[in-house]
């Protein structure tokens, strides 16, 4: 069973950072694709960054890319989202997904939040000003 498990939300100022972990388990995640969204009350989860576990390609919206990082380590099978610069209005709950079906096919959909398999429960990011 798979099981994901995320830590690292908070308060942060305006400017600060933030690195959100998510503990991954019940699986070999080698031909996973991992994924981190968020969602704002009455909003749909959006899309934030991706990673395949292999390869270690990555992919970001373009509302957080040069401010977010995913990474992954192998060994703690866990993976990262990294938040710099952050602003009151990337104050959501983080969520770790992942997608047992990647293919690394230049055309595969990994923006899309049906793709993904497995949820965790999320985290809480608040960003005051």
């Amino acid at each position: 069973q798979v099981q994901l498990v995320e830590s690292g939300g908070g308060l942060v100022q305006a400017g600060g950072s933030l690195r959100l972990s998510c503990a991954a388990s019940g699986r070999t995640f080698s031909r996973y694709l991992m994924g981190w969204f968020r969602q704002l009350p009455g909003k749909e989860r959006d899309f934030l960054a991706a990673i395949a576990w292999s390869s270690g390609r990555t992919y970001y919206a373009d509302s957080v890319k040069g401010r977010f990082t995913i990474s992954r380590d192998n060994a703690r099978n866990t993976v990262y989202l990294q938040m710099n610069s952050l602003k009151p209005e990337d104050t959501a709950v983080y969520y770790c997904a992942a997608d047992e079906h990647y293919s690394g096919s230049t055309y595969y959909p990994v923006r899309s939040r049906t793709r993904y398999d497995y949820w965790g429960q999320g985290t809480q990011v608040t960003v005051s000003s």
